[in-house]
């Protein structure tokens, strides 16, 4: 017998050695396949006012970020909000109204998700006091909400304020904060809390984003948002004026809110069902916004001192945003204004309601 028979090595022992290779190559084909038969598909989201000033810059980082988007809006604010993706593959607008049952239907067949952006304008939120405006913030929502469950969809992303915290005079206002003193309309959006909040199941997943005031360029973009009117006052009047006893003003660029609902979208269901976050960055009076302006745009323009109107102040903590959803934003007074400039030089800038515009800004 020969050393290697003797030895038990035989001619077939070199395809063995490749046995455990083979065998690992196997199990790694194995998971790569369960991998992509299970791969997340993105969702299909249903966004009312998607033609308004968040929707317009929200919809199209929806559709960049593989999800179909349905668009429900009356278009208030003009036709051209989404120009730029109309021909989307995976969009499709529905011109219509939240109030009414059959187009909510409409709107919500085959969507598994919902961002709701429709109701009263988040630049006007504290003067907004009418009967209708109640009708359309509770009313409506109740039935959208309830509609929305039925017909099967999983994630409800609601659009808050922090006006639901009315003025605060002591430290920031957190999440779990009791409402005092809130304006008409935060009276109505806590309201809406609610009734999202008695809504929610382990199969109706629902999460609630209060927002600060809301600033930056988008498609749709108009004067009656202070930091934008500062800006214009700065660039075309070279004056701005404003109340130097302003208090606080918690805001946040419109990048940093079309940011976090796409986040949210991608969170599991444990880390943000029922849950309640404040989304603003910065917390500053409308003297701070006047002075981070001109720096920019002309540190010699003028501030002109004007009497405050009321007294309502805010200060918003944002800290269960930061460190418990880990969603971080990246946008800053400074870029908006730098891009609002922009916007203003090149005719960009989508002055719809000039009428109501004013380089006299009073702390709300």
């Amino acid at each position: 017998m020969s050393q290697a028979f003797a030895h038990g090595v035989g001619s077939g022992s070199t395809g063995e050695g490749y046995g455990p290779l083979i065998l690992l190559f196997g199990i790694i084909i194995f998971i790569l396949f369960l991998v992509l038969i299970n791969r997340k598909k993105g969702w299909t989201v249903l966004v009312t006012g998607g033609a308004g000033y968040v929707g317009s810059a929200l919809v199209p980082h929806l559709l960049k970020k593989g999800h179909h988007v349905r668009v429900l809006d009356l278009y208030t604010f003009g036709e051209h909000a989404l120009k730029d993706v109309r021909n989307h593959v995976n969009l499709l607008e529905i011109k219509g109204d939240i109030r009414d049952l059959d187009t909510i239907k409409k709107a919500l067949k085959g969507c598994n998700a919902v961002i709701h952006l429709a109701g009263a304008s988040n630049e006007n939120r504290l003067s907004i006091n009418s009967k209708n405006d109640e009708f359309v913030t509770v009313d409506a929502f109740t039935v959208l909400v309830r509609t929305a469950k039925a017909a099967g969809v999983k994630r409800f992303i609601y659009t808050s304020s922090a006006c639901v915290y009315g003025p605060i005079t002591g430290e920031s206002a957190i999440e779990s904060d009791r409402f005092e003193k809130a304006s008409e309309l935060g009276k109505h959006l806590e309201h809406c809390e609610t009734i999202l909040g008695e809504e929610s199941t382990a199969e109706f997943v629902t999460s609630i984003v209060r927002t600060g005031h809301i600033f930056g360029y988008a498609p749709i973009c108009h004067l009656d948002i202070p930091l934008h009117a500062l800006t214009y006052a700065a660039v075309a009047k070279k004056i701005i004026k404003v109340s130097k006893s302003a208090k606080n003003y918690p805001s946040i660029h419109v990048k940093d809110v079309v940011g976090l609902f796409v986040f949210l979208l991608g969170q599991p269901n444990g880390r943000i069902d029922g849950e309640t976050f404040n989304a603003v960055t910065e917390n500053h009076s409308l003297l701070e916004l006047a002075n981070v302006v001109r720096d920019i745009v002309d540190s010699d323009i003028l501030l002109e001192d004007i009497p405050p109107r009321g007294s309502a102040s805010q200060k918003v903590s944002s800290k269960k945003m930061y460190d418990d959803l880990g969603f971080l934003p990246r946008h800053s007074l400074g870029d908006a204004v730098k891009d609002l400039i922009t916007a203003f030089n090149s005719g960009e800038f989508k002055t719809d309601f000039n009428h109501r515009s004013r380089d006299m800004i009073r702390s709300p």
